[in-house]
């Protein structure tokens, strides 16, 4: 697609953090967009703000994973919504917080991704499935949450294959963020779990890491990734603030 001018977009999870910054960079180049979180008041708050349609509910359930998908058919679906994973080292983890990110973030993945394809979206329609480094390098201090970003990523090579042998003309993407961001909970949060570990301030760890990437950046990253004919059939794809859009190799 040359220009998202007109696209209709449905971002899960676009209520704040990454997502937030993914839906104000669509809404600037005047797609469609609906966002689906379960914060009615942050849904009220952006709509009022940036006049997107919204929605409440649980991104796992995969009714309303039907639903949303029927009533919206959109072109470019953002699968961002994802849990906070309990931040210690694996022998303090239950086997319930362990698992939260697989009831959670795979659960939800699973249910919309199938649902794209079960309608289906629109001939030509993107479906951009929100990994993480850690699905590379792991996460030592967030149990299962490595695991789950990386069967994301496997998810999306799984519906590629579905897509072409049903010739259906939609493409699955993995974008990889390869860094935390200080400017979400999440990042922030992460910064000081592994800050406290290195005797490291959350900036020091933070800085350690390269050049910054905000929730804007990485919504300016989706937008050139869906415009940008040179990208429109790689999976998995890395995000970095020190080297932008990079296309990771599919190990």
């Amino acid at each position: 697609m040359d220009t998202l001018e007109g696209a209709r977009v449905l971002v899960t999870g676009g209520s704040r953090g990454l997502g937030l910054g993914i839906v104000e960079a669509m809404v600037e180049r005047k797609a469609k967009v609906t966002v689906v979180a379960r914060d009615v008041n942050r849904l009220e708050a952006l709509k009022t703000r940036l006049g997107v349609d919204v929605a409440a509910g649980d991104v796992a359930n995969p009714t309303f994973a039907s639903a949303m998908i029927a009533a919206v058919r959109p072109n470019v679906l953002v699968l961002n919504a994802g849990s906070t994973p309990m931040l210690a080292p694996i022998h303090e983890q239950t086997w319930d917080a362990f698992l939260e990110c697989w009831t959670t973030d795979v659960k939800a993945g699973l249910h919309w991704i199938q649902e794209a394809i079960r309608l289906p979206l629109p001939r030509g329609s993107r479906v951009l499935v929100m990994s993480s480094g850690a699905a590379v390098a792991g996460s030592p201090l967030s149990g299962g949450y490595a695991g789950a970003k990386r069967m994301l990523w496997i998810m999306a090579e799984y519906a590629n294959g579905v897509s072409t042998q049903l010739d259906l003309g939609i493409r699955f993407q993995a974008l990889v963020q390869m860094q935390m961001s200080g400017e979400t909970d999440r990042g922030r949060e992460a910064a000081e779990a592994y800050g406290r570990r290195l005797n490291l301030t959350p900036e020091a760890f933070l800085a350690r890491l390269g050049k910054p990437m905000p929730p804007r950046a990485v919504g300016e990253h989706v937008a050139t990734i869906l415009t940008d004919a040179r990208y429109e059939t790689m999976t998995p794809i890395g995000l970095k603030g020190d080297t932008g859009i990079q296309p990771l190799a599919n190990v």
